[in-house]
């Protein structure tokens, strides 16, 4: 990542040394893309990273609310977590929410990263393991949270899926593509341009006419010559 930011920083500075009078607007537009590079994340994958916080807090606040309805908190406390049961409790539910959350948020708020794979990992993990619940466990059978909690988990990781995959990777990739352009025409704008004008290229204006004419006159008298070299 250091590397990459070196080199970025580099590109960014040969292309701000080869920006002419003539490339001005160029420059701009380049300054603007450096500017939103400055910042730490991007607006795009900044929302997607708020999704993922909200998908945390809904299903935690879910959880609670069900832990309440059933006979207050720390009875429902001690019965799901103390007393953890695979086919009757709905921590491992909230733990699922727990490991999407942290999952996510190291890799495309931390690390940053530019793929698919840590949301392709959690997504998988997390529909197998709701799957596999709904089948083998007496969810159903405990009111509406038994339906709700598995259905809004399941819903929130695609979500995710569709928000990272067709919102913020095209766009960041979108706009990496058009800034390399940017700087691309902001190194060739200088060769295209003529450049300064150089010290051979200043040149010493031609005689006036007035000066030539006498110059003649004086090849076509050499009496009148002669005359002022006396004098």
């Amino acid at each position: 990542m250091d590397r990459r930011c070196s080199s970025s920083a580099d590109s960014r500075l040969t292309a701000r040394e080869g920006c002419s009078i003539n490339s001005t607007p160029i420059c701009r537009r380049a300054e603007s893309y450096e500017a939103k590079e400055v910042k730490c994340i991007s607006d795009v994958r900044r929302t997607f990273c708020l999704f993922v916080t909200f998908d945390f807090l809904f299903i935690t606040l879910l959880w609670i609310i069900e832990l309440n309805v059933n006979g207050g908190i720390q009875n429902q406390l001690d019965k799901e977590v103390l007393h953890y049961n695979y086919r009757a409790s709905f921590f491992d539910i909230f733990l699922l929410a727990v490991f999407r959350f942290v999952a996510l948020i190291l890799a495309y708020a931390v690390c940053k990263l530019r793929h698919w794979w840590a949301i392709a990992i959690t997504t998988a993990i997390s529909c197998a393991f709701l799957i596999v619940k709904v089948i083998l466990s007496k969810l159903l059978s405990q009111g509406t949270f038994g339906y709700l909690l598995p259905i809004v988990s399941f819903v929130l990781a695609w979500i995710e899926t569709w928000l990272l995959d067709f919102k913020v990777l095209p766009q960041e990739a979108e706009d990496q593509n058009r800034y390399q352009c940017i700087l691309d025409a902001a190194e060739r704008a200088p060769l295209v341009s003529g450049g300064p004008l150089s010290d051979g290229q200043f040149y010493s204006p031609p005689e006036s006419a007035a000066d030539s004419d006498e110059e003649l006159d004086d090849k076509h008298d050499p009496e009148k010559g002669l005359i002022q070299q006396v004098i």
